[in-house]
């Protein structure tokens, strides 16, 4: 996985004046936190960020006020609603060997057997178990000529090495659902059927 460098700066404003006035300059607040120690606050570079968060899971390298160097994940991320800027992040403090649970996205490839069925993900992402450092970007499921009542469990997918399942091994990913086209044509058919007889 990709690791990123980021300049943050110590945060000793809070509230939403502070917040208010750190976005104006087009940076973002954020928290550090995790290992039992004191939450740290921080101030980011807004455009960095944005592009490091494209990558789920993305490791972040913090060089916090030239001073010191620590490990995070994003955990929680908030944009504004309409505008979809960056307004908080939080980011959970890791070190190198240790295990993290995330959530990693599920991609497909492959085409469904034919009949206008539909893929229904169950889970968008997989909990997943990994190495902080090695944290994959993505899983991906081949559903190549599923048909339909087929299902995906988290045991069928492959993992990469070093990284374990965070969830039980009969959870349904993906399920393959039957088309319903036909039956609602059918079915509005018969209502206006039956409106007509009433009329």
């Amino acid at each position: 996985m990709s690791e990123v460098k980021i300049a943050a700066e110590s945060r000793t404003e809070f509230g939403k004046g502070a917040a208010r006035r750190i976005r104006r300059d087009n940076k973002v607040p954020g928290v550090l936190y995790g290992h039992g120690s004191a939450p740290q606050h921080l101030t980011l570079p807004g455009h960095e960020l944005l592009l490091a968060l494209r990558t789920p899971n993305v490791l972040i390298s913090l060089d916090i006020d030239g001073k010191t160097n620590e490990l995070a994940i994003p955990k929680a991320v908030v944009r504004d609603p309409l505008k979809g800027f960056l307004e908080h992040v939080d980011l959970l403090l890791v070190k190198r060997g240790e295990k993290v649970t995330v959530e990693v996205p599920v991609h497909t490839e492959g085409e469904l057997a034919p009949g206008g069925n539909l893929l229904e993900h169950v889970l968008a992402a997989l909990p997943v178990e990994a190495e902080a450092t090695h944290i994959p970007e993505s899983v991906t499921v081949s559903v190549e000529g599923l048909e339909a009542g087929a299902s995906v469990h988290a045991k069928d997918i492959k993992l990469p090495s070093g990284v374990s399942l965070a969830v039980e091994e009969d959870a349904v990913v993906l399920q393959v659902l039957q088309a319903q086209a036909e039956e609602t044509e059918g079915e509005e058919g018969a209502a206006e059927g039956e409106e007509a007889a009433e009329a």
